[in-house]
């Protein structure tokens, strides 16, 4: 049994609980507020906690929920994140109630950001604040180059990975998106479906990798359909490279 449910947290914050038969996980628990009242009321114990970068509202509640877990909290090579028991990078691999994940470093958002990776019972992605779904984290610490190769990295995933981001910001990537291509069909269509989730109060996380190629800019800066609707705003002839292109999106999107 593998189950994902969002806690909600701040105005559009997700913090992931991960239960399996042998436990209970949380991913990025910014407020322990309203992670204690889901425990008390589902009358569990949490395992383990992973963290994906320093940003408070991914870490604010360790210090009160570090003594009330069992295992450990797993976090990215940061030395100003208290309360870590492992720190892990690029190509390690950590066990956490019966799943395996791989660990990817893709900075950008931040320079410790970290994604976690399973496939143990179908293919999922904890991936904090580098996709969402129609955008991508802004480009705080690191370089757009750092991010754009970020995106290209989890890019190369299987299609069917479900992808657990941190904010639900749909709805604002998606008016964007629709400014850099119009003419996306993929994309009007999911406007659409995303916008009736969130009337009625549905999450509109996961979305899926195979979903993200089709309708999220960010990841569609090598896709001519793209390149050919920002080409009065971006010389994105064969000279533009996919990291000039995301850095014109990025920033467009920031001036915004």
């Amino acid at each position: 049994m593998l189950k994902i449910s969002p806690i909600n947290a701040f105005s559009d914050n997700y913090i992931w609980l991960i239960q399996t038969n042998e436990g209970n996980t949380l991913v990025d628990p910014g407020d322990s507020k309203p992670i204690i009242s889901t425990i008390d009321k589902l009358s569990i114990t949490i395992d383990d906690i992973l963290i994906t970068h320093h940003h408070y509202d991914h870490i604010g509640g360790l210090e009160s929920l570090k003594p009330l877990i069992k295992g450990s909290v797993i976090g990215p090579k940061n030395n100003s994140i208290d309360l870590l028991d492992k720190h892990v990078g690029e190509g390690d691999t950590i066990k956490s109630i019966g799943l395996e994940f791989s660990i990817f470093e893709v900075p950008g958002h931040t320079l410790d950001h970290i994604a976690f990776y399973s496939e143990t019972e179908k293919e999922v992605l904890f991936c904090g604040d580098t996709i969402f779904s129609g955008g991508c984290g802004r480009v705080f610490e690191g370089t757009f180059e750092q991010m754009n190769h970020s995106l290209e990295k989890l890019m190369s995933l299987p299609s069917k990975t479900e992808i657990y981001c941190a904010h639900e910001y749909t709805l604002s990537n998606l008016k964007f998106a629709l400014l850099a291509e119009p003419n996306n069909l993929n994309l009007k269509e999911y406007q659409l479906d995303s916008t009736d989730k969130r009337k009625n109060n549905i999450p509109t996380i996961p979305t899926t990798l195979g979903q993200e190629l089709q309708i999220n800019p960010f990841l569609r800066v090598a896709e001519i359909s793209l390149r050919e609707a920002i080409s009065d705003k971006l010389d994105t002839s064969n000279q533009a490279s996919n990291a000039e292109v995301f850095g014109f999106l990025r920033s467009w999107k920031d001036s915004l």
